[in-house]
């Protein structure tokens, strides 16, 4: 992301999961459509009014949106259900973006949740969630720039405990950091970690179109900077005392959802989502 702006690819996120919000089976984010900024609310509006695309160009964008809608509900499916298998009385978000977990999951009731982000995209966060009426038992707001500030340092002042369970979720960032901030990242999680704590991954494996996809988050100020395979991130994690419990492409969890999810989610099976335990 660029300095002084908040993440586009966020948005980007946010938007899909919007077109997606109670169009599918299981999927429900009421939050999305509160969270954007105003350009991208109209997007999505005009999109489920069912008003007809105007051109070719526009047809093929709504394609597109359906598509990256499918895909989004699968990955956020895939990540809640990790959630509601082991509830604990923490929640750490790492990159939260805009991230509507602690407004709309029950799940969350008796948690407290540590909304991690970059400055810049936590700020206008704030203003859009503020209206919101929350679910979790508390949210707790961390300003922390994954690239230089320690995250160990910031998540100590904001009170958490690493005496307690912790379910940490890592949705939308790995990708776009160094294999060295991973590494670093992954040494406070554990030192942070109680016995039995979770990590749910979003991560990208590598595929023949990756470039594609690299290039167009390149476009937005965001490249991808780490690829990792099923077998490597299992090393990674077992490197640092977590255990996978379970690791899946889009494709087996839209497989759960409905054929038009597994359709899309074939063309981004690049992303996997793990879960792994702390032992």
């Amino acid at each position: 992301m660029k300095p002084g702006q908040a993440s586009r690819t966020a948005v980007i996120v946010c938007t899909a999961r919007a077109l997606a919000d109670g169009r599918l089976p299981g999927f429900s984010d009421p939050t999305s459509i509160s969270l954007l900024p105003e350009e991208a609310k109209v997007k999505v509006e005009r999109f489920r009014s069912g008003g007809k695309p105007r051109g070719f160009r526009e047809t093929m964008q709504y394609g597109q949106l359906n598509g990256r809608a499918m895909i989004m509900a699968a990955r956020t499916i895939a990540i809640d259900e990790a959630i509601g298998a082991a509830p604990f009385p923490q929640v750490v978000i790492l990159g939260a973006g805009l991230d509507g977990r602690a407004w709309r999951m029950p799940e969350l009731k008796d948690a407290v949740i540590f909304e991690v982000d970059h400055p810049d995209s936590q700020r206008d966060k704030k203003v859009k969630a503020a209206p919101l009426k929350q679910t979790a038992k508390e949210i707790r707001f961390v300003a922390v720039d994954f690239t230089r500030d320690s995250l160990d340092k910031a998540l100590q002042a904001a009170g958490h405990d690493p005496a307690l369970p912790t379910t940490w979720i890592w949705e939308g960032v790995v990708m776009y950091l160094t294999i060295a901030q991973i590494e670093a990242s992954l040494a406070t999680i554990r030192q942070r970690s109680a016995k039995t704590s979770r990590l749910i991954i979003c991560y990208l494996q590598p595929a023949f179109f990756l470039p594609i996809v690299s290039l167009i988050v390149r476009k937005v100020g965001e490249p991808l900077k780490s690829t990792f395979s099923a077998a490597a991130m299992r090393r990674l994690l077992a490197k640092h005392d977590f255990q996978v419990v379970q690791d899946e492409d889009l494709a087996t969890v839209g497989s759960r959802i409905s054929p038009e999810v597994v359709k899309a989610a074939r063309l981004a099976n690049h992303q996997r989502v793990v879960t792994a335990e702390f032992v």
